[in-house]
Formats: C-alpha cells, sequence, structure tokens
C-alpha cells in the first residue's frame, strides 16, 4: 500500500471516544494514521476497520504518556518520522471534586497527561513541522478553559493551559507554514465522564453533544482557518468580541507605575 499524500495523522487518546472518531474521519479524508493509546485490543480493532474501510496505512503504538520511556518513544518518532503531517494531542483524563479533596496522586497524572505530554508532543512536533515549513497540530482543550469555575479545578486549569499553549504556539509557527488549532469542547458523550467519576444521568440532556457531531464541528473549524473552535458557539462574534475584550487591556497590562486605583493615601 502505498503512502498517503496528505501524510500521517498521529492520534493520541485513540482507542475511544474523540480520538478515535478523528482516526475514523481523517481515515475518510485520506489521511494514514498513526494511533496511540493504552488500549492494545482496541487500537487493533479500530486500526483493522480503517485500514479495510479506506485503504489507508493504520499503524498502533500502544503507550502510556504519563510513563516517561513511552513519552520518549512518541517523541522520537515524531522526531524520525517525516510522513507524520498531522499531530492530535487528545489524550486526557479529568477528575470530579474539589482541589481539597483531591487525591494527589490523580491530580500528579492529570497534569503528567494532560500538560506535560501534550506539551512535550507539541514541542516536538512544532520544531519538525517547521523545518518543513508545514504541517498542523490539533490540541483539544475545553470550554472549562474559558468558565473554570463551572468544574473542576485541576482540569479547567489543565484545558486553560491548552488553550495559551496553542494561542502561542500559533504566533509562533504560522508564519512558518505550520497550523495550531486549539479545539474547545463542551460536554461530549464519551468515556470520560464515567471514569472521572461523573453521572452523565446528572447533566442536562441539552448539553451533551454527540461526540461524531463535536469532531465534525472541529474538522469544519480547521477548514475554515480557526485557532480556536468551540463546536457549540452559534455566532463566531462572540469569541471575536472576547478576544477583542482582552486586546483591550493590553496597553494597560504593564506599566512603571501602580493604578490610581491602588494608591494608598494618607
Amino acid at each position: 500500500m502505498s503512502k498517503s499524500i496528505k501524510g500521517t495523522a498521529l492520534v493520541t487518546g485513540a482507542s475511544s471516544g474523540i480520538g478515535a472518531t478523528y482516526a475514523k474521519r481523517l481515515a475518510r479524508r485520506g489521511y494514514d494514521l498513526l494511533l496511540v493509546a493504552r488500549d492494545q485490543q482496541r487500537l487493533d480493532d479500530l486500526a483493522k476497520a480503517l485500514a479495510q474501510e479506506n485503504g489507508v496505512r493504520v499503524e498502533v503504538l500502544r503507550a502510556d504518556l504519563t510513563r516517561e520511556a513511552d513519552l520518549a518513544l512518541i517523541e522520537q518518532r515524531l522526531r524520525d518520522d517525516e510522513a507524520i503531517s498531522l499531530l492530535v494531542n487528545n489524550a486526557g483524563i479529568a477528575l470530579n471534586g474539589t482541589l481539597a479533596e483531591a487525591d494527589p496522586a490523580k491530580v500528579g497524572a492529570l497534569i503528567n497527561l494532560n500538560i506535560l505530554a501534550l506539551t512535550r508532543l507539541s514541542s516536538v512536533a512544532a520544531a519538525s513541522f517547521g523545518a518543513r515549513e508545514q504541517g498542523a497540530i490539533v490540541n483539544v482543550a475545553s470550554v472549562v478553559a474559558l468558565i473554570p469555575e463551572m468544574f473542576n479545578a485541576v482540569y479547567s486549569a489543565s484545558k486553560a493551559y491548552v488553550l495559551s499553549l496553542s494561542q502561542t504556539m500559533q504566533s509562533e509557527l504560522g508564519p512558518r507554514g505550520v497550523r495550531v488549532q486549539a479545539v474547545l469542547p463542551g460536554v461530549t458523550r464519551t468515556e470520560i465522564w464515567e471514569r472521572s467519576g461523573i453521572d452523565e444521568a446528572s447533566l442536562p440532556v441539552e448539553m451533551i453533544m454527540e461526540v461524531g457531531d463535536m469532531v465534525d464541528a472541529a474538522l469544519a473549524g480547521f477548514d475554515q482557518g480557526e485557532v480556536v473552535t468551540i463546536p457549540s458557539l452559534p455566532d463566531a462574534d462572540d469569541w471575536a468580541r472576547f478576544v477583542g475584550a482582552r486586546a483591550k487591556l493590553g496597553p494597560n497590562l504593564s506599566h512603571s507605575r501602580p493604578a490610581e486605583r491602588y494608591r494608598i493615601t494618607g
């Protein structure tokens, strides 16, 4: 089987949910695939189906990205394989409950996966794609990056990091011909809720998007050249106004003297 002219998409967290759906949609678009996750059987089953249905190359790499050796293996593959043209950083976990109640080990695992692994893979992809002056990086964040009070503190903060990282990367890599997109899903029907101990039935049904609809919207945003895609947002001008309000703060975020409202009198 010849290599795809679109190159290879490396998708993390690819065994189920958003990652598996990205794999299916990208295979339909003609990408070869390199699928990364912990569940070998699910990866193998998905790879076999996608190769048969779409006539693309599909390779699987079982890896736990919270383990140094496994993460280093994927980093090396990103460095060495010039066929990789798209990185989808989807792997992530969530937590439930307050920070005061949190299990330190689970907090550490979340930070290692949602932040550290994503950053290291993004860094390698930035260097590799930037050197070739082509390629794209898709980082899956969450709307809780914008409404942190609504969900677990550590998870929300990790997704705010992903959003900030992605925006900065786009400003760095855009002039070099590399695209970066941050995808901010709302509540999406995947296994992440059960794994984090949240009862999906307790959530309003009108808030829950089917995973296929979410990924289709994210890819439509990618096709439209968006840096930030919020699949459930009806009016793109709302995001533009949000960005504009942030920009308005810019001239006053750093001065040599405190603002008058903070001066102590007497």
